[in-house]
């Protein structure tokens, strides 16, 4: 290119301005288009060439760059280009406003319109729509659909309507009877008249309305009906009084229009199926899973052998998960089934099991007292190790927690360490020597210090203090409440029934105020008796002394039964022993060092002295608490001498007898002699505590205590004999019965009766046993009371065992005796060895066709049955509830029919269906009944306490 020629080029590039392109030339519109052309053309190439994400992803750019006039440009082409010219409304109009429109049609006009599309079929034929127009008429299906089954209740009118029979009232009367007079000749002819005239204007009506409504009707209508929207004839009062109209019309269309079909004699009365089953609607007050399972409840297992469970459950804090179960008729893997239906999926912060048991076992369920004995049994372990799975973990804070104390004795600390190390989870205790009934609750607790004891976390401690302090008068106030309100709890959830009585009981005894009051209402008690006995000319300045004195010995008992115990039940039972094995893992590590080995040496001396010193003032501690709770039993004894034995003895004496000698004898005679055995044991075990230390025994004491038993014995085998004595001498003899009226329920007797007080020797076996463990647990090997320690438990639980079985033995008879009262017809129940483990009330079913498969067989409900479950034999009883009138209440009766052994039953389950629910076949020698409870949960636990008592009677 020559230098002259380079003016020129750039002039003619000066001459093509550019916009928007600086290769596309702007004044040379030509060129311009040519070349527009061409890149247009070569984008087309390359959109013909992209994926389907690709050219998404390029129209997304292109559109976004857009500016409005031109988005604008592009909606107007393409309304031009794709024109609506209609739109299903029930594609467009959410599901709900679709099925309110088609809620208007009868059921004849949403069969037509199920057949205009497949989204109008499946609108057409929901449940919601079909479900009112069957109630209507009284037909109800025979089972309840499945969540995701849908046309049921629209099969099931049709088949209703299919199979109706259409009785004219004169026709029912006549089928079924009527209530009136019969009727004269006249009145039957004046009631065919009216009903042809009804007959007739039914039909004039049908008439007119289908020509009314053949003049507008959409092409999906057969002209009986058309939308509510359409102009009613017969002007504004039937347009207002439309909604009435179309429900007398719609059932009358029904019943003129089968009036054609050929009529058959209707046997059974009924328009209706024989079942009505209940609804359950799922999910109703639920709340999201996913948030449920992140919530760590606090959950409490309460047995229904606690005295007064009641008021126990009543105690539980809000928010605390409560789980009422009872202690018979209820297996291991029912007791799991129950928790696991309360925690619904989720994992419990904290676990705390209140049952009854002792410092050595835990009286979980009947048949499992869990010990170390049979902490290995396959069932047993299997049930602990689930039971762990359901605890959060112990670094979240998870654990279990018994009401048993269980951290006051070697065997309960050892079941402790073992459950441990099973299931990885940390369990706690109660380490408390307190004498009393559940006194322990209130006591320390095994584990770390913690700002406040692992009851606080589950209930009430106000509540729970109260329920403590009258456990015994309570459970035999609850006796008569618990049979009163039976028939009103019935079909109540055992835990609302038991929070409304444990509610009730606690509003009618005023429980805030006898707390507040109870210390000082029984300090003044005190002081009132001292100064009638000691009959002071200054009875204020005397009695102000006494509460002072009272007052101050009670803070010095205080500060000396506040006993801190910190352990942890997975390696030991004291921190200073967690102590002592660091430094030993210590000393083992640094064996080489002399000096260092020197320094661990010293300090394993100073902690040895220390645990010694600790066990040695621990061991004081119960010495004591075993002198105090003896000296207040023998108080209780001698109150049956002083207020009724000795004033029985001196009428008698003076001629003015109230008793004879023999019926005092009979009363007294066992009873005294105790008196004089435990004053003997109080004076030695006092003696022995005045010059206690370190090295001496009360073991030898109690061995001795426990060779003259017998006294106690003739006690116990008379003890019925003296109660029934004690009541025939109240009803016939009304000077014994002043003298009781007097002598009972004051302050000389502790606000007790003459039984009540007899009650205590039988309940201070298991104090003696307690104490002992605890005495035996602070005691060292080497020390020369340890082996009489262990012969004096060893003989007195042997003849606390004694005692359990006489108790085992009244009240099983007393069980049976009162069922076989309730049973009508029944046989005699009285055998050796026989219990009642469950009630279970059940329906009765009968199967049409029971060549059907399970799936499909249609079962009917005959009559109520209440299935008693013995440990060797069932019995089975129809069950009949008759009402009073103006009452609430009701009562029930039941019929024997008849009682099968347990090794002669077989069961058999039915799987749930849409005909039935819960229900099982129980098959004898003879017969079999079909059953079913009402709630899965009775079915699961029922069938489980029925097999499990199976295989016992087999062994």
């Amino acid at each position: 290119m020559s230098l002259g020629s380079f003016p020129q080029r750039s002039l003619e590039m000066e001459s093509f301005h550019t916009r928007f392109s600086t290769w596309t030339p702007f004044n040379n519109r030509s060129l311009n288009r040519q070349l527009f052309q061409e890149r247009v053309t070569l984008i087309n190439h390359w959109f013909g060439l992209w994926t389907h994400k690709q050219r998404q992803e390029f129209l997304f750019a292109i559109l976004s760059q857009c500016s409005k006039s031109q988005l604008r440009f592009i909606q107007d082409w393409f309304s031009e280009r794709k024109q609506v010219a209609s739109v299903d409304f029930s594609t467009v109009l959410p599901r709900s406003i679709s099925l309110y429109i088609f809620s208007f049609l009868n059921p004849k006009d949403l069969c037509a319109a199920a057949q205009v599309s497949w989204p109008w079929k499946f609108l057409t034929e929901q449940d919601c729509l079909w479900m009112p127009k069957c109630t209507r008429l009284g037909w109800f299906l025979p089972y309840t659909p499945t969540q995701n089954e849908y046309g049921a209740w629209k099969h099931h009118y049709i088949a209703c309507v299919s199979s109706l029979d259409w009785l004219t009232p004169r026709e029912a009367a006549a089928v079924y009877g009527t209530l009136n007079e019969p009727k004269t000749e006249d009145e039957e002819f004046k009631e065919r008249q009216r009903e042809k005239c009804l007959r007739k204007i039914i039909w004039e009506k049908i008439a007119f309305r289908k020509k009314e409504l053949f003049k507008a009707r959409p092409p999906w209508l057969s002209g009986t009906r058309c939308s509510r929207s359409m102009s009613l004839p017969g002007g504004p009062w039937m347009q207002r009084e439309g909604a009435g109209f179309y429900e007398a019309l719609e059932r009358q269309l029904v019943l003129a229009s089968l009036d054609a079909l050929p009529t058959r004699s209707n046997l059974s009365g009924s328009h209706s199926s024989p079942f009505l089953v209940k609804k359950n609607h799922h999910g109703v007050g639920g709340t999201d899973d996913s948030s449920s399972c992140a919530l760590q409840p606090c959950v409490i297992l309460i047995s229904s052998r606690i005295p007064a469970y009641e008021m126990v459950v009543e105690s539980v804090k809000v928010g605390v998960v409560t789980v009422p179960y009872e202690h018979s008729g209820v297996t291991l893997e029912g007791l799991l089934h129950l928790l696991d239906r309360a925690l619904k999926g989720r994992k419990a912060r904290s676990l705390g099991i209140f049952s009854g048991g002792n410092s050595r076992e835990i009286d979980l369920l009947q048949g499992y007292k869990i010990s170390i004995k049979n902490l290995l049994w396959p069932e047993v372990r299997d049930f602990w190790e689930k039971l762990g799975s359901y605890v959060a973990a112990e670094e979240e804070g998870g654990r279990v927690d018994f009401f048993v104390p269980l951290g006051a004795s070697e065997a309960g600390l050892e079941v402790l360490s073992q459950l441990s190390q099973l299931t990885g989870t940390f369990f706690s205790a109660p380490t408390g020597i307190a004498t009393g009934s559940f006194q322990h609750i209130l006591s320390d607790w095994l584990g770390p210090q913690q700002d406040r004891p692992p009851p606080s976390d589950y209930f009430s401690e106000s509540k729970l203090q109260a329920w403590t302090n009258f456990t015994d008068s309570l459970e035999d106030t609850l006796k008569s409440v618990r049979k009163e309100f039976r028939p009103l709890f019935k079909n109540l959830q055992r835990s609302i029934s038991g929070r409304i009585l444990g509610q009730l009981m606690f509003d009618s005894l005023s429980m805030a105020s006898i707390l507040d009051n109870q210390d000082a209402a029984q300090a003044l008690a005190d002081g009132l008796l001292e100064l009638s006995k000691e009959g002071s000319d200054k009875p204020l300045e005397f009695l102000s002394s006494f509460l002072l004195k009272k007052s101050s010995k009670k803070s010095e008992e205080f500060e000396g039964n506040d006993i801190l115990l910190d352990c942890d039940v997975k390696v030991t039972s004291d921190p200073l022993m967690k102590e002592r094995g660091a430094i030993e893992d210590n000393f083992q590590d640094t064996k080489s060092s002399p000096n260092q080995s020197n320094l661990n040496m010293e300090v394993l001396f100073k902690l040895e002295r220390k645990l010694q010193m600790n066990s040695v003032e621990k061991r004081t501690r119960v010495v004591k608490e075993l002198v105090q709770s003896e000296r207040r039993y023998v108080q209780m004894l001698g109150i049956v001498r002083d207020v009724y034995a000795r004033p029985l003895r001196a009428a008698l004496a003076s001629n003015r007898a109230i008793l004879s000698a023999a019926n005092i004898h009979i009363i007294f005679s066992d009873v005294l002699r105790i008196l004089n055995l435990n004053r003997e044991f109080l004076a030695n075990l006092r003696d022995r505590l005045q010059e206690w230390s370190p090295a001496h025994c009360v073991g030898e004491i109690f061995i001795k205590f426990g060779r003259q038993l017998n006294t106690y014995t003739n006690f116990f085998n008379n003890y019925p004999v003296v109660l029934k004595t004690i009541e025939k001498c109240r009803e016939m003899t009304p000077a014994f019965r002043a003298f009781l009226k007097r002598h009972d329920n004051t302050i000389a007797t502790k606000m007790l009766s003459l039984p009540e007080l007899l009650l205590y020797p039988s309940r201070r076996f298991e104090e003696y046993i307690h104490l002992l463990y605890a005495l035996r647990l602070h005691t060292p090997a080497g020390h020369i009371d340890r082996g009489d320690l262990t012969a004096a438990i060893d003989q007195i639980k042997n003849y606390k065992g004694y005692i359990d079985q006489i108790k085992e033995n009244i009240k099983m008879r007393e069980q049976l005796t009162h069922v076989q009262t309730t049973i009508s017809d029944c046989p005699t129940l009285s055998e050796a060895n026989r219990y009642l483990i469950r009630i279970q009330d059940v329906v009765q079913l009968h199967c049409y066709d029971e060549e059907m498969d399970f799936p499909l067989r249609l079962y009917e409900q005959t009559r109520d049955l209440s299935l008693f479950l013995f440990n060797d034999a069932l019995l089975v009883t129809s069950r009949a509830t008759s009402h009073t009138p103006f009452e609430r209440t009701s009562k029930t009766t039941y019929q024997f029919i008849a009682s099968v052994a347990l090794p002669r039953m077989f069961i058999e389950d039915i799987p749930d269906s849409k005909y039935v629910k819960n229900a099982f076949i129980l098959q004898g020698p003879m017969r079999e009944w079909i059953c079913a409870t009402e709630a899965a949960d009775d079915k699961f636990l029922w069938l489980s306490a029925l097999q499990t008592a199976i295989r016992s009677s087999m062994k």
